[in-house]
């Protein structure tokens, strides 16, 4: 896929998101993920780790015994569960951006020395990945978590270790096939530079593939962290994740189903719109699926 982003022609890409339903609710969903993370501290303006105790379990307004107050109930300790999805999803948006972020340049940088260095550079770098690969994440997880503490620091670190893989693949596969083109040989033939070469022709034409990756591993980070969280090995308090939720609800799954019902379907409904966001960038982003 041989795509200049900078090019994108903005009514175009307005046409296409109009044709499609499913595209419009997930960036629907994923503005409301963003506007929750943003401004839900805001609005929703109480302390997510307060503890009333004289009213733990409250179930949804919309039940018996419930209260407007806590519009989606409470958990054990009384802390209103609205409040912790809401500044949860601070600290999803925090976790799975920043590790993205991190990925994608590790991995562009990898790649893009495998694929211009080749030799000794692209064997060290690709076997470096077949290891990588080989190992599950929840043993890397457990290992370096358990080597290095408990900590959002090392979280990072593990979601990183585990997503540059791809990145650093798909930067490789490109830049191979395009470092053959006219045009790169043609700045290779009046003399343009390695780093010029890379920096102004192989890397732009490589962003498309990578923004598409970058959208579907989003989605992928906002699980593996609620795993982590829910499994004891993310975020320690008083940081609030979705994951601690859903760890905290399970011994109530029958007496309080809204204790990890509600945080997982946050979790359920940003993932789908990450998803559903990026169908619909593949597809623009791929003159072969484009419909102008």
């Amino acid at each position: 896929m041989n795509v200049d982003v900078v090019g994108t022609n903005l009514p175009l890409l307005v046409r296409s998101l109009r044709r499609d339903r499913a595209a419009m609710l997930g960036w629907l969903l994923v503005l409301l993920w963003l506007g929750m993370a943003a401004l839900g501290p805001l609005v929703v303006s109480s302390d997510p780790n307060k503890q009333d105790l004289a009213n733990v379990l409250l179930p949804p307004a919309w039940m018996m015994r419930g209260v407007p107050m806590h519009p989606i109930g409470t958990d054990f300790l009384g802390r209103d569960i609205l409040a912790r999805i809401v500044h949860g999803a601070r600290v999803s948006l925090m976790i799975s951006v920043v590790s993205v972020a991190l990925a994608v340049t590790l991995g562009s940088l990898a790649g893009t020395f495998a694929a211009e260095w080749r030799g000794w550079v692209d064997e060290m770098i690709m076997r470096l990945a077949d290891i990588q690969l080989s190992i599950p994440f929840m043993l890397l997880a457990v290992t370096v978590l358990a080597i290095l503490g408990r900590s959002l620091v090392n979280m990072l670190l593990v979601l990183v270790l585990s997503g540059w893989v791809i990145y650093a693949r798909v930067v490789r596969s490109a830049m191979l096939y395009l470092r053959e083109s006219e045009f790169i040989l043609a700045a290779r033939a009046i003399g343009a530079s390695r780093v010029r070469i890379v920096l102004r022709h192989l890397l732009p034409n490589a962003i498309g593939l990578l923004i598409v990756v970058a959208t579907f591993e989003l989605s992928n980070i906002i699980i593996l962290e609620a795993a982590l969280s829910f499994l004891g090995l993310g975020i320690r308090p008083p940081l609030v994740s979705w994951g601690t939720m859903l760890s905290d609800g399970r011994n109530y799954l029958s007496s309080a189903w809204w204790l990890a019902a509600m945080p997982g379907l946050a979790i359920t409904v940003t993932v789908l719109g990450v998803n559903l966001v990026g169908d619909w960038m593949r597809d623009f982003l791929d003159p072969r699926h484009r419909k102008d």
